[in-house]
């Protein structure tokens, strides 16, 4: 571009003289918009000029952006003729530097836009460019220009992947060309899409079966950094995803599993191409490689980390650890922390071997000023410290420990007070009794280390008092700051209390049997009984909880006090001492006083893990002793005693079982004390001890366990799965509430206890008593359990319901537990059986409550409407009649249940909250009960108190615009469809309200169609047909089953009712795409009891009941030769899979639905070969052979779902 002498500007010439003078820009300098774009079109320009032309523009636009783009935007054809020609800049360009120019013009001019238009335009125009490109690298600067373009663009990835699909044809063979340049623009474009939440998931099918291995050879045999640095770009996009990780993984699965030990193998699987890249020497690789890790670790560490730890990269990552890199170091400790959750990683001695790559880079880091890098080290220093397993020992050699001891006490000192709190916690964690016994302990070193924490807890100064009112800013800074030091101070706790279990008790008793017998070595023995007075009052201080026991302490300063400095005996003379009978004839105090000092030095050693005396012996001394009380009417105080009784319990599972005299020494102890809560320690081996005996069970059985609730903290137990989950085992329980469990399955006497605990004790401990009763009975189908409990559940329910008046009982804890757990034990029946007085009662004080109750009362009524559907169901015909009769005398609970229906109406509300699962679970029973009582009425002909209002067509709605509906609830509603249905919309229960549509106020006079259906319409029944056959797609094996069941019932109201539509409903083409949409293809796919009922359904229509026979009806596909939605060849291959399969292992409902469909083949009149006639009748009588086997039998029927009721018989029925 030449600039004008006279004026400076930047115009053409040639060009400038023929434009409109609108296209000049009054800029500094000033531009002619026309003679840019004319003069890049221009063929007879030079490169040289055209570059230095857009390179102006390229400035201009940077600079004055707004100005340019208004003047551009006011033609939309010239707009469209730049673009063009830049597009053809890209298209004649010779080499890569010359496509960097017009490629950032052409992005920054798209994006300075921002219309919709251009960027079509753009797309369209690269498409082309890529469809008619003679080679791959000819594509390269359109692969280039989409990068970039969706870099600048938001939700330009989304309009590629919708809009211009077929381009992802293009991207896969960029992948598969010979030429790095191109795969890393092919990367980086892929990365830019799979950036996308919308795209990624249009895209998830194209990577799972096309992109993911081509991905993984590119990755695993890249070679230039550039290609390296897009691919991991891209990975670290896709690693975002549950899904592609779990592709992508997928060829690792074998080492998914911690107990094989097979090396993986195949160099495209992830971790060996991630373990390359860690090996090279770039840092940006390294980071990039160790990032990636774990992102996919932080998935799911168990699933993922047995991959890793096959290929042996922890011992790499633990390389990592000596570079000065902090981004590495950082990305290094959090992939190692992950690690540290699978087992596997330390059963491999990983941590033994990398233990020193720690401990160095800790040693390193703490130089550094990077707070978060000082946290998340030693984060995974505790870790370690706090998972290795005992049976391996980490530190290898004295120097190993001296150092790492010797970081921590650095750690401690750091004046950041968050660094130093990590660092309490590893000193809690390295002074666990393992880590210290081999080598041996170093106490100078522990020394220093606990000097440097007592010292750091004296600089702690807790904030003044302000007595003025602070800013809100202030006090949440202040509370934070008391809060941390809190948190360090119980870690440090933590720490001093693990360092007494290091052995220290045995230290100074031994130390006082070896030096200090008679009186040597007086200030040794001072210090040391000093030591061991200071850990038993300490103790003692511990177990007390909110009670004054200043009395107690003095008692045992005194005896201590007395007793410890002449106590100095080896660990075997310490046993006979404690055998010891005193002589009767003579008063020896100070044997029975040296006595009880050694039970609380014992037992202060073993609360500690400090076990050095062995069990069975211990167990067999204490034996001894109890007998020498009971010979010398001696009573023990309450603290020795305590003493006495958690050692017995410690040592129970290492001696023999304790015969009736050191019971009946216990006893009278016991008996004699005024309170037993001074002689418990919560402890579940003094629990277990205790129920162990029936002689103290009996006796005192009520008050320990009374006790044991009160100590215990339920607040994590008492979540929402734990109360209502049906998940098997208990990892996530503490232990003390596991070993609980474990008692009640062992002695089902301890049963009885907790019911009268709950009659009797305080509110608090019910509820506790409450919630272990019903986890115990989710875990464990005990039915003789389950009697014994029913039996004292009436006078229970009665108890909470007078003390629960109709104002307060929506705020009772335990009446819901109740309920609940009422429930539970009547699920574990799995026969029907007859009910008997009690169980009438319990039905009518539960039908009661649920008529006080509102509809928001969904803690009570939830338990409730699943015990009442339980009654109506799981019982013999005789007592189902009588429950009936209840339930529809029960006028209050007809009318709650109307309320509850309603509420389906109002969900989802825009305006309003969405429903919580438990409003879900209580419509879902709300609908079940409904359809049953609906169901069993008119069976019975009962007499009906109280009439149910409801609306056909919000009944239909409801299913019709479902709105995401949980299935359960559709299960549900489809229930109270079918059985309205089978009554033709006619129940003495119920009154069918049917509002005129818009369609009807239109047209006063009934059409004959709808006239014939009443009180449906025929767009209603039309579009309730097409909902049915899209919840069947969804292919939720309970919904398909009930859809499946409905369509049956319809049919046979169609064909009631209006043959012609019932014909045009079962012909549309569509049902035959339904059908194999339907099937997965794999072995027996025809042999499931949905295909096999919806085959029949197409086939036949419905069974006429009245005459007790197959109805060849209008539907019946053979007599309209509707062959077109089941062939020949369809029934050939079912014949076929039935013929193979194993009859007898058949599921009722799936052998059920086959010899209703074989009955129908055989009663159609279609032609059949005699082959298959003789396999129709062969198949048909072993199906009734085995029905006569099953009839015996009875399969549970009620099961829990999402705390639903349901009745499998209710929904197959």
């Amino acid at each position: 571009m030449e600039a004008a002498a006279e004026a400076g500007l930047l115009v053409c010439e040639r060009l400038h003289a023929r434009h409109d003078p609108r296209w000049l820009l009054l800029l500094p300098p000033p531009l002619c918009l026309a003679c840019v774009i004319e003069t890049l079109g221009d063929s007879s320009a030079s490169l040289v000029r055209k570059k230095h032309v857009l390179s102006c523009f390229r400035d201009v636009l940077a600079w004055h952006a707004v100005p340019v783009i208004q003047l551009l935007a006011q033609d939309e054809r010239v707009c469209v003729h730049f673009i063009g020609t830049l597009f053809g800049m890209l298209h004649t360009a010779e080499d890569s530097s010359a496509l960097d120019l017009p490629t950032e013009v052409l992005v920054r001019l798209v994006a300075e836009l921002k219309l919709e238009q251009y960027v079509h335009c753009v797309l369209d125009e690269s498409q082309k460019e890529l469809s008619k490109a003679a080679t791959m690298r000819g594509s390269l600067s359109m692969f280039n220009l989409l990068g970039k373009l969706a870099d600048a663009i938001p939700g330009l990835a989304d309009i590629l992947v919708i809009e211009h699909g077929n381009l992802m044809e293009h991207l896969l063979a960029g992948l598969m060309y010979p030429n790095e340049g191109v795969k890393a623009a092919v990367c980086y474009l892929y990365g830019k899409l799979y950036s996308s939440p919308i795209s990624s998931e249009r895209l998830s099918v194209h990577f799972t079966e096309r992109l993911c291995d081509l991905f993984l050879a590119t990755l695993g045999n890249a070679q230039t950094k550039e290609l390296q640095v897009n691919c991991m770009g891209l990975l670290k996009e896709l690693l975002n995803s549950d899904h592609f990780v779990s592709v992508i993984m997928s060829n690792s699965r074998r080492g998914a599993d911690s107990e094989n030990t097979e090396l993986l193998e195949g160099e495209n699987l992830l971790p060996l191409v991630l373990k390359k890249l860690l090996l090279s020497r770039d840092e940006m690789l390294q980071v990039a490689s160790v990032q990636c890790m774990t992102a996919v670790l932080v998935h799911s560490p168990i699933k993922y980390a047995p991959a890793f730890i096959h290929a042996d990269i922890p011992e790499f990552l633990f390389e990592c650890l000596f570079c000065t890199s902090e981004i590495l170091l950082w990305s290094v400790y959090c992939c190692l922390l992950l690690l540290t959750e699978e087992r596997l990683f330390f059963s491999k001695c990983h941590t033994v071997y990398g233990i020193e790559s720690v401990v160095r880079s800790l040693k390193g880091i703490l130089q550094l000023n990077n707070v978060e890098l000082h946290k998340q080290g030693l984060l995974l220093f505790t870790e370690i410290l706090k998972r290795q397993p005992v049976e391996i020992k980490l530190f290898s050699n004295l120097a190993m420990c001296k150092d790492a001891i010797g970081v921590l006490v650095e750690a401690v000192k750091c004046p950041v007070l968050e660094v130093a709190a990590e660092a309490v916690k590893a000193v809690a964690a390295i002074l666990r009794k393992d880590h210290l016994s081999c080598p041996p302990v170093q106490y100078v070193e522990l020394q220093k280390l606990i000097e440097t924490m007592l010292k750091r807890c004296a600089d702690l100064s807790l904030p003044p008092i302000n007595r003025r009112p602070a800013s809100h800013l202030g006090h949440s800074t202040q509370n934070k700051a008391v809060l941390r030091q809190g948190q360090f101070l119980l870690s440090t706790v933590e720490g001093f209390r693990n360092a007494s279990s290091s052995s220290f008790i045995r230290l100074a008793l031994e130390l006082k049997a070896k030096f200090c017998t008679g009186q040597s070595n007086p200030a040794l023995n001072q210090a040391c009984s000093s030591f061991l007075y200071t850990m038993c009052l300490s103790l003692h201080s511990a177990a007390e909880k909110m009670e004054d026991s200043s009395q107690q302490e003095r008692e045992m300063s005194e005896l201590l006090q007395r007793s410890l400095p002449q106590l100095n005996c080896s660990v075997p003379e310490s046993l006979t001492l404690l055998s010891e009978t005193p002589d009767p004839f003579c008063s020896d105090e100070a044997l029975r006083s040296h006595q009880y000092c050694l039970l609380l030095l014992l037992y202060c050693a073993y609360a500690l893990e400090d076990r050095f005396v062995p069990e069975a012996e211990l167990f067999s001394a204490i034996r001894n002793f109890l007998l020498s009380v009971q010979d010398q009417g001696d009573c023990p105080p309450p603290y020795v005693f305590r003493a006495v009784l958690y050692l017995l319990a410690v040592c129970q599972d290492k001696g023999e079982a304790l015969d009736s005299s050191p019971l009946c020494a216990i006893r009278r102890v016991l008996e004699n004390t005024s309170d037993l809560s001074l002689v418990y320690i919560h402890h579940p081996v003094l629990l277990k001890f205790f129920l162990r005996y029936s002689e103290l069970m009996g006796r005192f059985g009520r008050r320990i366990l009374q006790l044991w609730f009160s100590w215990e903290d339920y607040s994590q137990i008492e979540t929402e799965d734990a109360v209502s989950g049906l998940s098997s085992g208990l990892p996530d329980y503490p232990n003390s509430f596991t070993t609980l469990l474990h008692i009640l399955k062992g002695n089902s006497s301890v049963l009885l206890i907790l019911l009268d605990l709950v009659c009797l004790s305080t509110t608090e401990v019910a509820h506790k008593v409450l919630v272990t009763l019903s986890m115990f009975l989710k875990r464990n189908e005990d039915v003789v359990v389950c009697d014994l409990l029913r039996s004292q559940f009436l006078q229970i329910l009665q108890k909470l319901l007078v003390e629960s008046s109709s104002t307060t009982l929506q705020a009772s804890k335990n009446l819901p537990l109740l309920l609940r757990l009422l429930f539970l034990v009547q699920l574990r029946n799995e026969a029907e059986r007859e009910l008997d007085s009690t169980d009438f009662k319990l039905l009518h004080h539960v039908s009661n409550l649920c008529g006080k109750c509102r509809p928001g009362d969904v803690e009570l009524l939830q338990p409730s409407l699943n015990f009442l559907y339980w009654s109506l169901h799981q019982t013999t015909t005789c007592s189902q009649q009588r429950v009936v009769a209840v339930l529809l005398s029960s006028v209050p609970l007809l009318e709650l249940l109307q309320k509850v229906l309603e509420l389906t109406w109002m969900w989802p509300c825009r305006s309003g909250p969405a429903l919580s699962s438990s409003e879900e679970a209580l419509l879902c029973s709300a609908w079940l009960l409904t359809a049953s009582l609906l169901v069993h009425q008119h069976r019975y002909n009962s007499e009906v108190h109280q009439m149910i209002s409801l609306d056909v067509e919000k009944v239909l709605n409801a299913v019709i615009f479902r709105r995401k509906k949980p299935a359960l609830l559709l299960v549900s509603i489809l229930q109270f469809l079918r059985a309205i249905l089978r009554q033709n919309f006619s129940s003495s229960l119920l009154v069918l309200v049917v509002q005129p549509t818009a369609q009807s106020r239109m047209e006063p006079s009934l059409s004959e169609d709808d006239a014939s259906l009443y009180p449906l319409a025929t767009w209603q029944v039309l579009s309730l047909v097409v909902s049915l056959q899209n919840l069947l797609v969804q292919k939720d094996l309970l919904l398909s089953q009930t859809v499946v069941a409905c369509l049956e019932v319809l049919m046979e109201y169609l064909h009631k009712r209006n043959q012609g539509i019932a014909l045009h409903v079962v012909s549309q083409p569509w049902n035959r795409l339904l059908l194999f949409t339907l099937l997965d293809g794999g072995e027996n796919s025809f042999l499931r009891p949905e295909i096999l009922r919806l085959m029949t359904l197409v086939s036949r229509g419905g069974i006429d009941s009245s005459a007790n026979r197959l109805c060849i009806s209008t539907m019946q596909f053979v007599r309209y030769r509707s062959s077109n939605i089941i062939s020949q060849s369809e029934i050939s291959q079912i014949l076929q899979e039935a013929a193979k399969a194993k009859l007898a292992e058949l599921p009722g409902a799936t052998s059920h639905a086959l010899r209703l469909f074989l009955l129908q083949l055989q009663n159609g009149s279609c032609e059949r070969e005699p082959a298959q006639e003789g396999t129709i009748q062969t198949l048909l009588e072993s199906l009734q052979a085995r029905t006569r086997i099953r009839t015996h039998l009875s399969p549970q029927d009620m099961v829990c779902l999402g705390g639903v009721a349901v009745s499998l018989s209710h929904i197959a029925d």
